[in-house]
């Protein structure tokens, strides 16, 4: 048989992230310090009615240049051997890129973790671009197939996209033992475990970070905009969005979500998350490293990898609220079963579920 079909970018168009990156990376001026680093920033970002125009200028400056156009041609190249299993360059980037990933739900620490380790390097974390170091990209979540949309598909282009970034941005970095080590923080990986472990290879190395549901919670509306006068759940940011997401592929609509109480819609994506994390990153990771939210656990890991790295810094000091006991002392008590379930099935996956620890970071 000979059958031949063909996509273009109207099917499958390139990332805004993708886009915007190449423009940056074509004029490289003085970009503006990056946000994600800053541990403290309660900063809550608003869709820009103008970033469709941005993008679409981006998109028409990159195409205008040769190297603009071939490393759109080296994405799609990528996306195509995803897609079709030829894995060929995909060794051939893993023979030159090591990860370092940090993967846990949002607000337990990963942005601290993920800067140090770039510090560690002798790389400014503030002059690394989001997209590169931090959780919204590649794009994956649960599986959704609806008109106009495969998230399958979305996440296998965006991967790719990331993977041409990666090459453009640490070009011109030194090799350690060999490799090139790429630190990233990568919340959403647990929603495609087995295929970011085959992207990342073997040598990649995984660490995941736990916190107590009722301060992860504080900490996300927090984030948000603080809680809702109602005290019922409300999406403002992105972290709120990934909470409707995950309970709607649960089986709840959006009215149904509307209408609950803000920490248990948050304490139902919070016992989800780590029943993932238990059940499907630890069948394709099988070292990986636990830690705890809290200061001496995070601090300690941080100069674990100053030391490994030579890097003669000090870790940076690491911030921990503790009024969430005190401001919710009856989500305490609504936490308990789930952590008790939690423990339990990391318990039978052959990890250990730090309960007493998370509990003193509160």
């Amino acid at each position: 048989m000979g059958i031949e079909f063909k996509l273009s970018d109207q099917e499958l168009p390139a990332s805004p992230v993708f886009i915007q990156f190449l423009a940056q990376a074509l004029v490289p001026t003085a970009a503006e310090p990056q946000v994600w680093p800053d541990q403290l920033s309660e900063q809550l970002w608003h869709v820009d009615a103008e970033q469709r125009q941005r993008v679409a200028r981006a998109a028409e400056e990159v195409m205008r240049t040769e190297r603009g156009r071939a490393w759109v041609a080296r994405a799609y190249s990528l996306f195509v051997s995803l897609l079709t299993g030829d894995l060929e360059p995909l060794e051939q980037f893993q023979s030159r890129f090591r990860f370092i990933t940090i993967t846990g739900i949002p607000r337990t620490g990963g942005s601290y973790l993920t800067a140090e380790i770039y510090k560690s390097l002798n790389i400014n974390p503030h002059t690394v671009p989001n997209a590169i170091a931090h959780d919204s990209f590649p794009e994956a979540g649960p599986y959704l197939l609806v008109p106009g949309f495969n998230s399958w598909t979305t996440t296998l282009k965006s991967t790719a996209e990331f993977l041409t970034i990666v090459e453009i941005f640490f070009d011109r970095h030194c090799a350690r033992s060999g490799k090139i080590v790429v630190p990233k923080k990568l919340t959403q990986s647990v929603y495609a475990a087995a295929f970011f472990q085959r992207v990342f290879g073997p040598d990649s190395e995984h660490i995941f970070t736990v916190r107590h549901p009722v301060a992860a919670c504080v900490s996300t509306y927090e984030k948000s905009g603080g809680l809702p006068r109602d005290g019922r759940f409300d999406v403002r940011s992105n972290i709120e969005a990934w909470c409707r997401r995950d309970l709607e592929h649960q089986g709840l609509s959006t009215a149904q979500l509307s209408a609950m109480d803000y920490f248990d819609v948050y304490l139902r994506y919070w016992e989800h998350y780590h029943l993932r994390l238990a059940t499907d990153m630890t069948v394709m990771h099988r070292r990986p490293r636990v830690v705890a939210y809290g200061a001496d656990a995070f601090t300690s890991l941080a100069q674990h990898y100053h030391d490994l790295h030579e890097s003669r810094l000090q870790a940076a000091s690491f911030q921990v609220a503790d009024e969430a006991q005190r401001r919710h002392p009856m989500w305490i008590d609504l936490a308990a079963p789930s952590i008790d379930r939690i423990a339990n099935i990391w318990q039978s996956m052959g990890l250990a579920f730090p309960r007493e620890e998370i509990a003193q970071a509160m």
